[in-house]
């Protein structure tokens, strides 16, 4: 663990001031969302950091100061610094936002509790779910990282990429939704549905021509886990949808969309996901222009036909 001198050291180690932590805009969010928000103001040093933290989230962070600095190649003071720079008193207080975020990775609707008591009048409730949704809504724009929103549409709109979107027991609903639309936007794309024993084929046609579009959020589903690491093994680029704690997923994914999850009910909920799905399906539409319409006009008119002839 570096030292106390070094905790307050006031020089980054290209001998410039770091910029004052904005703890305003770090409260409430993840140690992933803090890094995301002050990527642009990170040094050299301080974004090797930033890469070891996500490559290893958030175990890293869970080592000693000088455990991380020698996972990024840096010194015990950058370290620390970097923690400062993302809003945090020290590292202890890094340290405890990561103990917490893994507890939250963790929960299930048995241990969330529901936003009002079971004696509540419904309007009590109407009004909660509304709170909830609209924070919920908010904070994940707020959030999101436009550059890797930007990897995205470039690379579902790319012609030359295969596009395949898969999730979990709950998110495969997103991804269903996802690729309703993208089949409309555009050629090669599929939903895969793994099946015991019918998955084979697919995975040995995973190649560097594909884009995964993940969706795989907490209580992470191994199989779900297993199959985007094994697209990435095979050269595939990786876009995860995830909630703020990040699924595994996030560690080898070349884009991660993070959004929040929270609901008036235990359960999770996918409002600010299918939101941010939404936005992304607006977002391909306008970058394919032209050829998006023509194709979406083809198929209107082929469903008229077909149901023409019923």
């Amino acid at each position: 663990m570096a030292g106390r001198a070094a905790e307050h050291s006031n020089h980054t180690e290209d001998g410039t001031d770091p910029e004052p932590a904005e703890r305003d805009a770090g409260s409430g969010a993840t140690v992933a969302e803090r890094v995301r928000r002050a990527e642009g103001n990170l040094s050299p040093a301080e974004r090797k950091i930033a890469r070891a933290l996500t490559a290893n989230y958030p175990a890293a962070g869970l080592e000693s100061a000088s455990g991380l600095a020698s996972q990024a190649g840096v010194s015990a003071p950058t370290v620390v610094r970097f923690v400062a720079r993302l809003g945090f008193d020290g590292y202890r207080h890094f340290q405890q936002s990561l103990r917490e975020e893994v507890q939250a990775r963790h929960a299930s609707p048995l241990t969330l509790a529901p936003v009002i008591g079971a004696d509540s009048p419904t309007s009590e409730l109407v009004e909660a779910a509304q709170q909830v949704s609209s924070a919920t809504l908010g904070q994940t724009f707020a959030a999101l990282p436009e550059r890797e929103f930007e990897q995205a549409v470039g690379l579902i709109c790319d012609p030359a990429k295969r596009i395949a979107c898969f999730g979990g027991r709950f998110s495969q609903l997103l991804a269903e939704y996802l690729d309703l639309h993208l089949r409309l936007l555009r050629p090669g794309t599929l939903l895969h549905t793994a099946a015991p024993g019918r998955d084979a084929g697919f995975r040995l046609d995973l190649n560097r021509r594909d884009v995964c579009v993940v969706f795989d959020f907490r209580r992470y589903q191994d199989d779900t886990v297993q199959l985007a690491r094994h697209a990435h093994e095979r050269g595939a680029k990786v876009v995860l949808f995830t909630d703020p704690w990040l699924s595994p997923v996030a560690e080898f994914a070349d884009v991660v969309l993070p959004a929040r999850v929270e609901a008036p009910s235990p359960f999770d909920s996918i409002a600010a996901p299918l939101a941010l799905v939404d936005t992304l399906v607006a977002a391909v539409h306008a970058r394919l222009g032209p050829a998006a319409d023509e194709r979406m006009r083809a198929a209107e008119e082929e469903w008229s036909g077909e149901v023409g002839a019923c």
